[in-house]
């Protein structure tokens, strides 16, 4: 077998030698086969993959000139007359029948499970590893280790034991198994035991009373002996909720039932991300992020790290086993289910390269690596400790999809894929991140284009509105960030997402997820505000940790999540014509230069201050503190809205580009001091001219409105790769 010259690829050769030496010869694959399909399936989808990159461009360019022509108002006649000129364009396409989508072979935890979804990046083994494991949390370290409970004076967390706020702690787990697991009679407050009567659980009082469950079939499963359980394993809205009980324990010795701890079935999934939580710029990044993958799926990645001046090495979890009521054995994941989250259609990667040394589009190199590696898990037999999906699926959520046609090359993409790897049809499964505009005016078409393989759809607020502000540039000057988010249009796109869901069959077959909550350190506020996700009829929302996984889960024990989806399909479905009302300031207000500075300061501050670390450290995802201290996780898409509202607000003279560069300077200043004693880090002052990091900022807000689709990669890969050689 033998490609013309024209069509030959050059393959890295450290990439080569991970793929031949590590994961073919634990496939059946030929290598020499396995390369030549290769090079084949980037020469046959490369010219596909870079016609839907122009049609992009061809659109975005035809709605910047409506815009030209046509100032936005909001008055119904220019509003029909966009509407048509989108369908014109075929942004807007024709509308189709109703249909169920036809996915087989999905795992409980997406299909028929609702809780919480960690997304974590790829390219950090110790953070992989903790999502992974994080499907099972303990609700006294979660409570006593964040501001749930209040942090005053008696009740401080200090470095040493406070018993008063471990107290606190325990009343406020015992009031969640009150109000969750209720006995027939009393409360767990005043349980002086517990143990299994025949496939009963029953609870003891210091006087001598009984009570079974209000609900007895909660009770699933136990450890140790009967009369004596050293684990009580209980299940609420398809949750587990386990009792860990040990009367020698550091809890347990007080606790009247001997409760050491009560542990959370939390983060249900896990989306290990190669896309915007990740700085990977070369083949050397790529390579490692692929063996870290690799090690996911083995179950054979470990990480190091230094803790209290002592070495702990971390690796997966194992299943977890107990004796159900009935006798039989009981077996619970240890583990979430591990998705994977490519890049999009944009970048190429080094990898492989044409005969004329371009970069292969690496969505089409992610796919076929990333189900490489992810077919080693299809190999396991039932019981294997570190199974990751039992019904035979690779999970592959792939972002930044523009409207059905990227959908269905995606599709062909897979499919072309499993030939390759010889799986069965459909083996590959997609999620489609609806965070760009045109997606979501076409979400129900999308689906259809993936009827037979999707598994997943959600929102996301920032990547989204980042496309709104990009693709509607040319409308007007749009409304400071937090006044955004109150415009019709995010409403209509949250309600959109979930109905068009379920209308398309999703309930109990694929998941529907909102998305992160930002702020891992608020974790008082997320227990308040973030519930409205599970109310939405969302089953899985973002969270930024395994504390806040463990968290939020408690909100799907309050919210039968498919029970609410019921009664949202007989509600009216989100109107389209507020999904294209652009979130766009009239004429008549107008902003004060105090108000203007201040969003500048707020939006500069946050570019900086993320912009840094990934040019200068690599690093991709972190906790980046914002403009008032507050610690935010912050990823490219964060960046993204930032870096095009100030480009919208300069094109629309809302400010000045004097302005803009005064505000850079002292905010550099700021970040700078947020930074102080951050290891690796560099200061931007006083010469930031020099600075890699702000010279990358300067791009991303003045060659804002420039950048494909307003993504923030191409600069960003850019001056990595600078840093990179400087360093």
């Amino acid at each position: 077998m033998t490609l013309p010259q024209e069509k030959q690829c050059a393959i890295n050769p450290a990439f080569y030698q991970f793929i031949n030496d590590e994961i073919l010869p634990q496939t059946s694959l030929n290598s020499v086969n396995f390369w030549y399909d290769f090079n084949c399936l980037i020469c046959d989808f490369s010219e596909q993959n870079s016609a839907l990159l122009q049609t992009r461009k061809e659109m975005q360019t035809q709605i910047d000139q409506w815009h030209h022509d046509n100032p936005y108002s909001n008055n119904p006649t220019l509003s029909k007359a966009y509407r048509e000129f989108l369908q014109d364009i075929n942004y807007l396409t024709p509308e189709i029948n109703d249909f169920q989508i036809e996915t087989c072979n999905v795992d409980p935890e997406i299909s028929t499970m609702a809780g919480p979804q960690l997304v974590v990046p790829v390219s950090n083994a110790r953070f992989a590893l903790n999502a992974a494991n994080a499907r099972w949390g303990s609700l006294y370290d979660a409570f006593y280790g964040t501001d749930v409970i209040d942090d005053t004076k008696a009740l401080a967390k200090g470095a040493t034991f406070n018993t008063q706020r471990a107290e606190v702690v325990i009343n406020k787990a015992k009031d969640f198994l009150d109000e969750h697991f209720p006995l027939e009679t009393g409360s767990h407050h005043d349980v002086s035991s517990y143990l299994v009567y025949y496939q009963h659980l029953l609870a003891f009082f210091a006087d001598g009373r009984e009570s079974g469950l209000k609900t007895p079939c909660q009770f699933t499963a136990f450890d140790g002996s009967k009369n004596e359980p050293s684990y009580l394993l209980l299940k609420n809205n398809g949750l587990h909720v386990g009792l860990q009980i040990d009367r020698h324990g550091k809890i347990g010795a007080t606790d009247k039932a001997g409760i050491d701890d009560i542990q959370i079935e939390s983060a249900l999934t896990t989306i290990i991300d190669f896309e915007d939580s990740v700085s990977a710029v070369d083949s050397n990044d790529k390579v490692s992020a692929y063996r870290n993958w690799y090690g996911l799926m083995t179950g054979n990645l470990a990480a190091s790290f230094v803790k209290n001046g002592h070495t702990v090495e971390r690796h997966l979890n194992y299943d977890r086993c107990f004796t159900a009521k009935s006798g039989e054995l009981y077996r619970v994941p240890g583990r979430s289910l591990l998705m994977v989250r490519n890049v999009g259609h944009l970048m190429g990667t080094d990898l492989i390269q044409d005969s004329e040394g371009n970069n292969a589009p690496e969505g089409i190199v992610d796919a076929l690596i990333t189900a490489l590696i992810g077919s080693l898990d299809l190999q396991k037999r039932e019981g294997d400790k570190f199974r990751n999906s039992h019904t035979g699926s690779i999970y592959i959520v792939k972002p930044k999809m523009h409207g059905p046609e990227e959908v269905r090359f995606t599709c062909e993409l897979f499919s072309r894929v499993e030939e390759i790897l010889n799986l069965p049809k459909n083996t590959l499964k997609i999620g489609i991140m609806d965070e760009e505009r045109r997606t979501t005016l076409n979400l129900k078409q999308c689906i259809y284009e993936a009827r037979e393989r999707v598994v997943f759809i959600n929102t996301g607020f920032l990547d989204r509105t980042g496309d709104e502000i990009h693709t509607s540039m040319r409308a007007g000057a749009f409304y400071p960030k937090s006044a955004i988010k109150n415009e019709p249009w995010i409403g209509a796109y949250e309600n959109n997402n979930v109905e068009i869901g379920l209308r398309c069959g999703f309930s109990g077959k694929a998941q529907i997820g909102k998305g992160m909550w930002a702020m891992p350190d608020e974790m008082k506020q997320m227990m308040q505000d973030k519930i409205v996700h599970p109310q939405s009829g969302a089953n899985t929302a973002w969270v930024p940790s395994p504390t806040a996984a463990t968290l939020h889960a408690l909100h799907y024990h309050q919210i039968d999540v498919f029970e609410q989806q019921k009664s949202i399909l007989t509600r009216q479905p989100a109107s389209l014509d507020a999904m294209l009302t652009m979130p766009v300031m009239p004429n008549e207000i107008q902003l004060s230069e105090e108000q203007v500075l201040s969003e500048l300061a707020n939006n500069i501050q946050g570019i900086l201050g993320y912009v840094v670390r990934w040019v200068e450290m690599g690093v991709g995802c972190s906790k980046v503190p914002d403009i008032n201290d507050i610690g935010l996780m912050e990823d490219r898409a964060t960046l993204r809205i930032s870096s095009q509202h100030i480009s919208n607000w300069l094109i629309h003279k809302v400010c000045t580009h004097s302005q803009v560069e005064q505000v850079m300077q002292n905010m550099a200043q700021v970040v700078d001091e947020q930074n102080k004693g951050v290891p690796g880090y560099r200061n931007m002052c006083p010469n930031c001219e020099q600075n890699l990091a702000f010279q990358a900022a300067q791009a991303l807000i003045f060659k804002g409105d420039k950048q494909p689709n307003g993504y923030t990669e191409p600069l960003l890969h850019e001056y990595r790769i600078l840093a990179k050689q400087q360093f």
